[in-house]
């Protein structure tokens, strides 16, 4: 059964391979091919706070499909892609070669990523939305983290807020309503959904997850602990798709924030960090 720390992985590895098929349909493969000033809506947004990386050596950490790789790739940056699913990195790799990036993709788990890589080190260590749920330890994380990070290098990451990943959603009444834990737990939340959050034709093949939400003070607890100093946190009132239905608008960076009331309710946050020594 899903659940256990046991075989987690397992479960959310054929999760995810039976995704790719679904998400190549939603990614916008095509303006990556055709238009080589394209980046995704995710580095789009993050580009303001992620400053000028030409030239920087950056660790794109589940790198999924390569949508966010190849716009990093264009900011500049001497980009590496690392993730866990065979298919989202086959896909990866004709992306970056169909829209000219030089991109080196790595297939790994994230708590494997400083082993299998060795004594490459990196000046940024970057991260998207809707990559911690899935890790059931965040302070094995943050060791890896500043493990691969030179001195002076940092961690970039904007993620879903915990606040957002323990709300019950979506509800037909619009109600914010707290379900599921805020903070880390042993084992994990059990997840079954046949559809994935990318508008596709199909159904998920491998539905079953296994989900950790991690709170803003176990991951800035855990990064410091690891020997980062924290240089930003910003929270959000925009997510970049839609979670909860009717009571949600779409702006027209492609964001989406509470039509209502939006002062209510973090949907997503920006850290940086700095490993000091």
């Amino acid at each position: 059964m899903p659940g256990t720390l046991k075989n987690y992985e397992t479960v959310n590895l054929a999760n995810w391979e039976s995704r790719v098929p679904l998400h190549l349909q939603g990614y916008q493969f095509d303006e990556f091919r055709t238009n080589p000033n394209f980046l995704s809506g995710v580095v789009t947004f993050d580009r303001p706070r992620l400053g000028d990386i030409a030239g920087a050596d950056l660790i794109h950490l589940q790198c999924h499909i390569g949508t966010d790789t190849v716009s990093l790739a264009r900011l500049g940056a001497n980009v590496t892609g690392l993730d866990f699913s065979p298919s989202a990195l086959t896909a990866a790799r004709k992306l970056a070669v169909d829209a000219g990036a030089q991109i080196e993709f790595v297939e790994a788990s994230v708590f494997d990523a400083a082993a299998v890589l060795g004594s490459e080190k990196f000046d940024v260590v970057y991260t998207g939305i809707g990559a911690l749920c899935w890790l059931a330890d965040i302070s094995a994380w943050a060791k890896v983290v500043a493990a691969l990070l030179r001195p002076g290098g940092r961690l970039f990451i904007r993620e879903g807020h915990p606040v957002l990943w323990a709300l019950d959603f979506p509800r037909e009444d619009d109600l914010l309503v707290i379900r599921y834990p805020y903070f880390e737990t042993e084992t994990g939340t059990e997840f079954c959904e046949t559809t994935t959050y990318v508008e596709s034709d199909g159904v998920l093949s491998s539905p079953d997850t296994v989900q950790w939400n991690h709170g803003l003070g176990e991951i800035v607890t855990a990064l410091i602990n690891a020997g980062l100093q924290i240089t930003r946190l910003d929270e959000h009132d925009s997510v970049p798709w839609n979670p909860l239905g009717e009571s949600m608008e779409t702006l027209e960076n492609g964001e989406c924030r509470l039509r209502e009331g939006r002062e209510r309710l973090p949907l997503t946050y920006t850290l940086e960090a700095v490993k000091t020594t």
